[in-house]
């Protein structure tokens, strides 16, 4: 399939958002929500980040094709990098063809086992699932989504709706993210055409918030192409420093809103915030 975005010419206040998600990962946003949505909101190319899915990728190039709505090739893949979370945005790569596809599908198996084991804890523990199937539809959920649906179904259950919290429970029956090393990501985008830039750098809640000393330190160990500097939860200070930092060593920029349903809508960024990016991506700002 030829990318929807070949030829691509935007005008420099053209509305972008290049970090979305949908049901394929842990979003309430169907793709056909999401895509309609953004179709009639009139966005001139967005970005459908589904956690750890590049196998969803053809899908929806060919979803957003049917309504003319350009779509980068893009996932926001878990990592971890000096022992703490990082999340990396890829765009570019070939949703046919590409070295991230096998990361993905090991990210999908580890955290499906760290589910199942969280569960059997949780029964040692005399919280029993009396129905077998909510377990089983609970496995079949995407990775992302799984430890989030478990504490709806511990709550359903009359667990964890006090203290201590669903949350605590699972955590403390050994619930954690399943992750690649970032360096093992970033090498597999590269040479899948790919390039990488770090998710809200500066979010912080359980991710490694990135100053700029903590940067250098990233970058001499790997070769990132950029930073999401303009993000919701990013501070004016952030977004400024973020986006100095990029200036000063050539970095790529990205802009997104993180939606992942229609109680956290898409931002309309202009495309010129992003435009080393998607220059490098063979779009052009005119």
């Amino acid at each position: 399939m030829e990318a929807s975005t070949r030829h691509l010419v935007l005008a420099p206040d053209a509305a972008i958002d290049l970090q979305l998600h949908t049901t394929f990962s842990d979003g309430t946003w169907t793709p056909e929500q999401l895509i309609d949505s953004l179709v009639r909101e009139q966005f001139g190319l967005v970005a459908i980040t589904d956690h750890d899915r590049v196998d969803t990728a053809a899908v929806l190039q060919q979803l957003a094709a049917e309504k003319q709505l350009p779509l980068l090739a893009a996932v926001e893949m878990s990592t971890s990098w000096s022992g703490e979370l990082t999340d990396v945005l890829c765009y570019g790569f070939d949703p046919e063809k590409n070295e991230l596809g096998e990361l993905a599908q090991a990210i999908a198996h580890r955290q499906r086992e760290n589910t199942r084991q969280v569960c059997e804890n949780l029964g040692k523990l005399g919280i029993s699932f009396p129905n077998v199937h909510e377990l089983d539809a609970l496995l079949a959920q995407p990775s992302a989504q799984q430890p989030h649906a478990l504490v709806a179904l511990l709550k359903r259950l009359g667990y964890g709706t006090g203290e201590p919290s669903a949350g605590t429970l699972i955590t403390e029956a050994g619930f954690s993210w399943a992750t690649n090393d970032l360096a093992t990501v970033v090498d597999a985008a590269h040479r899948s055409g790919a390039v990488c830039l770090i998710a809200h750098p500066g979010r912080g809640e359980g991710y490694t918030c990135y100053d700029g000393q903590l940067l250098d330190e990233l970058r001499r160990q790997v070769p990132i192409d950029g930073l999401e500097v303009y993000y919701p939860a990013h501070t004016p200070e952030q977004i400024a420093m973020y986006r100095e930092y990029a200036k000063m060593h050539g970095l790529l920029t990205s802009s997104g809103s993180d939606s992942h349903g229609p109680e956290k809508m898409p931002i309309k960024y202009r495309a010129e915030l992003s435009q080393s990016l998607l220059e490098r991506l063979g779009i052009q700002i005119s």
